[in-house]
């Protein structure tokens, strides 16, 4: 049963965005800006727009500055086309990029139509809140002007419109130009991506290639990119050929999406050599090398980069926990939580889910209740995946209340979360509980899945309801279209079998439309065992051994059995046989938990400790 969401979402591409041009706000160049504005202050031309331009510029231009340069600008009776621009494109790249827009309506309206930069500027902040209504009329307006013939107006058009999704004026624009750049393909490109309109990537690829326009990193990382959404292995492959043909730098972007695409597929070798060859890498260069590892299974790489990293994020922490507990090395995930909480890093919805998994395999319920409690006082999102996960870690750890009390307050629920607290309350022994729920979800209308069937049928042999299992049973195809799967005939045969009814158990194996599996087989045997029944006991002992003769299991079911009935000589018969095929018992193993760590011990060790002795 799948309680964790998939990991898909821990590594995304983003666009590659130009470098900022803003003046960087060191003192050393602050400093003659300060100086020129106190000599225009002492010399009355703070007002003069040609004489304070410069001043307003650093100032827009530098985040920390930027109220400064609008305190500047309110004293200027009559800003010039050049003030302007210099506020808008300051506020294009601030954090308040609507205000740019507002800005360009009170120049507009003041009467000055602005030039190509100003609309290159306002298209930009224009993206940046995705407003495509003003966009709209600024395109007019540089309709008006004449501007839509200049590369880069019309290359801020075209990313204004594809930020926006409108990718059909984004494309009409394109096709108008009479000259492309590089820019303009890379816009066009850039929107098909981020609208996840992916062949249409590989199809601009092709037309400008036909253009003869050479690609730069930022196409290829889209086409990549591309290429890992739609499983486009081949056309990746071209595209790392193209890179190396063409001499293509592989930046942090580029390499990012070139590591993601080969762990993608499990080549972690050639990941790690386009991260060994990048000159400068970011968290997301190591986040993808950790994952591609985990993928793989190769945890201990995985763990060696983890520890060598920089510095460390969320996903980085929860790459690793959720590879140990997919891997069933749940001890593992469960330290390295721990490891993350004292280094107060606040895990999100997938890592608690991840960990909780592991504490239900485990059966640590002191730390499974810890990360509940984690969960309530630091507002971690309790999404209907850590809902299933936590209503999943009390049943394993047998307690069904807590379960329940999670499962009635979750908001959402889907089908894992109806079949996970049905099968825990089946298991559990609480067969009522099982059976009025099922009940409830069906009157809901919440369409019941196999491993709800699972659950229902194991509460209804769990109570010896008979017929009420065989009911549920045939209902499953009848009434709801599920087909019957190999487990569910197991159910039915358990259910027969507790019950006492050995004869007509064998008599549904035998009409089961699929073959029995060697489960099914070791069902009715335990039943036999449990009921005396020899008879049925060596139909299904001769059917055990012809399909999994190296289980040991099968050898010492069929010996208790007769064992249980007395008949001695064939105990003798079954060691024998099971001595000849060299068949060997698995030691048992026990685990405590001392301290918070869990403590393992085999029967094997136990042996090697008093022959020390």
């Amino acid at each position: 049963m799948k309680l964790t969401r998939p990991i898909s979402r821990l590594f995304s591409t983003h666009t590659k965005t130009q470098k900022s041009e803003r003046v960087t706000s060191n003192p050393s160049s602050l400093k003659p800006i300060k100086e020129l504005h106190a000599r225009l202050i002492r010399t009355h031309l703070y007002t003069d727009p040609s004489s304070i331009s410069e001043v307003i510029k650093f100032y827009a231009l530098s985040p920390p500055t930027l109220s400064k340069a609008h305190f500047v600008f309110n004293q200027i009776q009559r800003p010039t086309l050049l003030v302007w621009n210099h506020m808008i494109r300051g506020l294009s790249q601030s954090d308040q990029p609507s205000e740019a827009i507002c800005f360009y309506n009170r120049m507009y309206h003041r009467g000055l139509a602005g030039d190509n930069l100003t609309l290159i500027f306002v298209f930009k902040a224009c993206a940046r809140v995705s407003d495509i209504v003003q966009g709209q009329k600024f395109h007019v307006h540089a309709l008006k002007l004449g501007f839509e013939s200049y590369v880069f107006v019309s290359n801020a058009l075209i990313h204004m419109y594809a930020a926006c999704g409108d990718l059909v004026f984004a494309k009409r624009v394109f096709d108008k130009m009479s000259n492309r750049d590089l820019v303009s393909w890379n816009s066009l490109i850039c929107g098909y991506s981020q609208c996840n309109r992916f062949k249409e990537v590989f199809v601009l690829f092709k037309a400008m290639q036909a253009a003869n326009v050479k690609a730069d990193g930022v196409t290829m990382m889209k086409v990549i990119l591309a290429c890992n959404y739609l499983g486009e292995w081949e056309t990746a492959d071209s595209m790392v050929e193209y890179i190396e043909e063409n001499h293509i730098e592989i930046d942090v972007y580029l390499g990012n999406t070139m590591i993601d695409m080969y762990g993608r597929r499990g080549l972690v070798y050639l990941a790690q050599q386009v991260f060994d060859t990048m000159r400068k890498r970011n968290i997301v260069s190591w986040n993808a090398m950790i994952m591609g590892y985990v993928k793989v299974g190769i945890l201990v790489t995985a763990q060696k980069l983890f520890d060598d990293m920089p510095t460390r994020d969320v996903i980085s922490w929860t790459s690793m926990i959720t590879g140990y507990s997919q891997a069933n090395q749940f001890t593992e995930a469960v330290r390295l939580f721990k490891e993350m909480m004292v280094a107060k890093v606040k895990p999100d919805e997938i890592t608690v889910a991840s960990v909780l998994s592991a504490c239900a395999h485990l059966g640590s319920l002191d730390v499974g209740e810890s990360v509940h409690d984690y969960i309530r006082k630091h507002g971690v999102k309790a999404d209907v995946y850590v809902g299933n996960s936590l209503i999943d870690m009390y049943c394993k750890c047998g307690v069904v209340e807590k379960a329940l009390e999670v499962f009635q307050e979750m908001k959402t629920k889907d089908s894992v979360s109806w079949t996970s607290v049905i099968s825990g309350l089946a298991v559990n022994g609480f067969a009522d509980s099982a059976l009025d729920l099922f009940s409830q979800m069906l009157r809901e209308g919440v369409q019941p899945t196999h491993g709800a069937f699972v659950g229902i049928l194991l509460a209804c042999a769990h109570a010896g309801l008979v017929d009420k299992g065989l009911k549920y049973f045939d209902s499953m195809e009848k009434v709801h279209g599920l087909t019957p799967e190999m487990k569910h005939y197991g159910c039915v045969v358990d259910l027969l079998s507790r019950s006492g009814n050995l004869e007509r158990a064998y008599e549904f194996i035998k009409k089961m439309p699929v073959v029995p599996d060697v489960v099914v087989w070791r069902i009715l045997l335990s039943a036999c065992k449990l009921h005396g029944n020899v008879v049925v006991a060596e139909i299904a002992k001769n059917k055990l051994l012809k399909l999994d003769p190296c289980n040991s299991g099968n050898y010492v079911l069929s010996s208790n059995t007769y064992a249980g009935s007395d008949r001695w000589d064939d105990v003798i018969k079954m060691r024998e046989l099971m001595q000849e095929s060299n068949v060997q018992k698995p030691f048992g193993f026990s685990s405590i938990e001392v301290n918070g760590t869990r403590l393992g011990r085999t029967r094997q060790d136990c042996f090697r400790l008093v022959n020390i002795k």
